[in-house]
């Protein structure tokens, strides 16, 4: 494990963002739309102007709702056995969420996403070993009227038995998904005490404005013991001072912001320090995903949570990139790694392209093995009298080989990650095997798992419960793309954790 984390700023500098994020509460405030929201505020001591909406926070209230919010925060699947409490040893990962488009798997081109695609992603999400959360990575345009979110919520739950996240909507929206979650569950007493979805919602719009949709949606998840985190997005530069710093107070200010209205509407209720910022790109205006400003932002982000004991999480490795090319490869791993050795807890990265616009089935897989080794780097060295090898060394001597050794090949599989994608053969086979590249490799590794059978999905007596309960739904099956069949496997696909213990 990473003994000491990175870190940018001095615990000096963390009271200092912490102070500096209380005179913005104190001073400045937020604007506050929702009017539930200002009078809860006024009733625990905020000041409130109705007449503005602008709601101004005493510096003990903030530090007291704090205090009150637990230190762990735990994310649950439809099978028990991928449930996880944060923080963890290793971090975490989840596809990223909700691209409106998708690159054809077949075609290449770029289409408007549907459902079918989300059923897609969902069983190919059960088979990747570093994704351990599937938060619905795009939308789905063939949803019926009234079922937006339904028909993204169906087809992940459907097909993948891993926990499931993305936002909802209205509180209307959120009982439609609660009452799928009680069909799969068997009733709702059993549904919560199990909650295999997790929602999501962005209650600040920065900068320091609590918009009306999600700031409700934030009161009723808190209010309802329903599992839920939300997210902090400012873009940097535009709706934040273009310095680093500054832009780390204010996000810390609308975060303290949520914890406040999280825990006074309903104490003890877990939080995620969670953010999406970027910043702009100063020479064009564009939305620049992938700036290693991300990367660090986050160790200051992760450095702000230890010291509210809660645990961190950010949207790192996204790109600007419109394909899976070099620029994709150095943006989604930059700041993925910076994150991990500075000790983020969790990470939404998988599978986008384009500035969050676009998915691609093949980066799914490539990001996977991203998050595999980011996983190895934080599980480091394992310290100890037996791996300092002394008498192997010894024995091996002046000019001896290791490579036959017992110990060397019981090693092989923990102590080196063994990647499935990257290619490592010299360049005369690499050419006789067709001069692939990995996301070539990666699309075929995607088309082995698509035309399997899905041994995750939901039992046929509980789909047909669910399409009783919710007529004209999508059907929500995970079909190959048309023309696919299985491809050779030349070289083995599925092995367990192979990084879980380093030596």
């Amino acid at each position: 494990m990473i003994m000491q984390n990175a870190q940018y700023l001095s615990d000096d500098q963390v009271k200092r963002i912490h102070e500096a994020s209380l005179e913005i509460l104190r001073d400045t405030g937020l604007l506050v739309r929702n009017e539930k929201a200002r009078i809860r505020f006024a009733e625990h001591g905020c000041e409130v102007n109705h007449e503005t909406e602008v709601v101004t926070f005493p510096a003990d209230l903030v530090e007291k709702c704090v205090e009150m919010t637990p230190p762990t925060f735990t994310i649950c699947g439809r099978d028990p056995a991928h449930d996880f409490t944060l923080p963890c040893a290793e971090p975490r990962v989840a596809t990223a969420s909700s691209a409106p488009d998708m690159v054809d798997p077949v075609s290449g081109e770029t289409r408007r996403a549907t459902s079918h695609d989300i059923a897609r992603l969902g069983h190919l999400v059960n088979e990747m070993d570093g994704i351990d959360v599937f938060s619905i990575s795009v939308l789905a345009d063939d949803a019926p009227e009234g079922q937006f979110n339904l028909s993204r919520f169906y087809p992940a739950l459907k097909n993948c038995s891993k926990p499931v996240r993305t936002s909802v909507l209205d509180v209307e929206e959120c009982e439609q998904i609660l009452k799928l979650g009680e069909t799969i569950a068997g009733s709702r007493e059993d549904y919560f005490k199990h909650q295999f979805i997790t929602f999501g919602y962005c209650a600040v719009v920065s900068p320091l404005t609590m918009d009306y949709d999600s700031t409700d949606m934030l009161m009723y998840f808190a209010e309802n013991d329903i599992t839920a985190y939300g997210t902090i997005a400012p873009v940097g530069g535009a709706g934040t001072p273009l310095t680093l710093v500054g832009t780390l107070a204010l996000i810390n200010a609308e975060w303290l912001a949520t914890c406040v209205l999280t825990q006074i509407s309903k104490a003890g209720r877990p939080m995620l320090y969670n953010f999406l910022p970027v910043f702009t790109d100063m020479r064009d205006g564009s939305y620049a995903t992938g700036a290693i400003e991300i990367g660090i932002m986050n160790s200051a982000i992760c450095q702000m949570a230890r010291f509210y004991d809660v645990p961190s999480a950010g949207y790192l490795g996204l790109t600007n990139s419109k394909t899976s090319d070099a620029q994709a490869g150095y943006e989604k791993g930059m700041s993925p790694i910076l994150g991990t050795m500075s000790g983020v807890n969790y990470i939404v990265m998988g599978g986008l392209l384009d500035a969050l616009m676009s998915l691609d089935l093949a980066q799914v897989a490539i990001d996977n093995e991203i998050a595999l080794m980011a996983k190895r780097a934080a599980c480091g060295m394992e310290f100890s009298e037996e791996n300092l090898a002394l008498d192997e060394i010894k024995k091996a001597g002046h000019g001896g080989m290791y490579i036959g050794n017992p110990e060397t090949l019981k090693r092989m599989t923990k102590t080196c990650f063994l990647p499935e994608l990257a290619d490592r053969t010299i360049r005369e086979v690499w050419e006789m095997q067709g001069s692939r590249d990995v996301h070539a490799r990666a699309l075929d590794q995607v088309r082995f798992i698509l035309t399997q059978p899905n041994k995750y999905a939901i039992s046929a007596e509980t789909d047909a419960k669910i399409k009783a309960a919710f007529p004209g739904i999508v059907a929500g099956d995970s079909v190959p793309p048309e023309g696919w069949i299985a491809p050779e496997q030349t070289r083995g696909r599925r092995q367990s954790r192979r990084h879980a213990k380093a030596s």
